[in-house]
């Protein structure tokens, strides 16, 4: 892929185990990403979906293999790299204009300047109002909101989002599913969204990376030719939505067993 905002080519990712073992936790992997697309990857736990998260950040190294961002190698954690966990990464004592202006301020935008930012970031996802709250005081969904305008504020090139969403209920989940695909329509952002939720993978996306039961490896990848923009609660009743879902299931099922039974019979040793 000319131009890829993210590739990996046949990268393999070891990790020491505490009685001295090495554990693969990818083989082989290949993917590549490019500018602006919406990607999501699925597949068993324990398949290295997070890993393939820290490999792309320059949080880890691999063992084997090329990573590069925009065309250069990553060697530490590169520029322009956005962040969003599946466990909160706000400040708890710092307000919500404060985590957000957080940032800029880091950058070296003087402060009046970075509160000016922050509170255009916290009115357009929706928090306007909420600037002098503390996380404490705030929703999961609110919560997330923030981690959203933390990200976007500093206009990433690479948003990585792991699981973002997994703890919100359903209703919350998916009015912050929609939310971020209206934030993400209005940057040129590329995404890697890491998801157990295939209806979720599906709905967001561009294309959907399955990975293999561990160690993980590119199984299959797939087009999500839906329309945009879209409402992740009434796509899913559209035709095409099923047939993309049924081909995933039908290779992804397959992992998913392969992962089941490992876990049982680790459990049973």
């Amino acid at each position: 892929m000319a131009g890829a905002a993210i590739e990996l080519r046949a990268v393999t990712k070891r990790f020491a185990t505490p009685n001295g073992g090495i554990y693969t936790a990818l083989h082989d992997l290949t993917m590549e990403v490019a500018p602006g697309e919406f990607c999501a990857v699925v597949g068993p736990t324990g398949c290295g979906k997070s890993t393939t998260l820290a490999l792309i950040s320059g949080l880890e190294r691999p063992s084997a293999g090329e990573v590069a961002v925009m065309g250069k190698p990553v060697n530490g954690i590169p520029d322009g790299i956005g962040y969003v966990f599946q466990t909160d990464a706000v400040f708890p004592w710092k307000s919500v204009l404060e985590n957000v202006a957080a940032g800029p301020r880091y950058r070296g935008t003087p402060g009046g300047e970075a509160r000016a930012q922050a509170r255009e970031w916290i009115s357009r996802v929706g928090l306007a109002g909420f600037e002098d709250r503390y996380p404490y005081q705030l929703s999961g969904g609110m919560r997330k909101r923030v981690g959203l305008a933390q990200s976007l504020i500093n206009g990433p090139r690479i948003l990585l989002m792991d699981e973002p969403f997994s703890a919100l209920d359903v209703q919350t989940r998916t009015l912050m599913e929609n939310e971020l695909l209206t934030l993400w329509s209005s940057t040129s952002a590329s995404v890697v969204f890491v998801t157990h939720d295939l209806e979720e993978a599906i709905a967001l996306a561009d294309r959907v990376f399955l990975l293999t039961a561990g160690p993980g490896t590119v199984k299959g990848t797939f087009e999500v030719d839906l329309p945009r923009p879209r409402n992740v609660a009434e796509i899913r009743f559209q035709p095409r939505f099923a047939q993309i879902y049924e081909a995933i299931w039908n290779q992804l099922r397959d992992e998913v067993l392969v992962s089941y039974e490992r876990q049982k019979h680790a459990s049973a040793v």
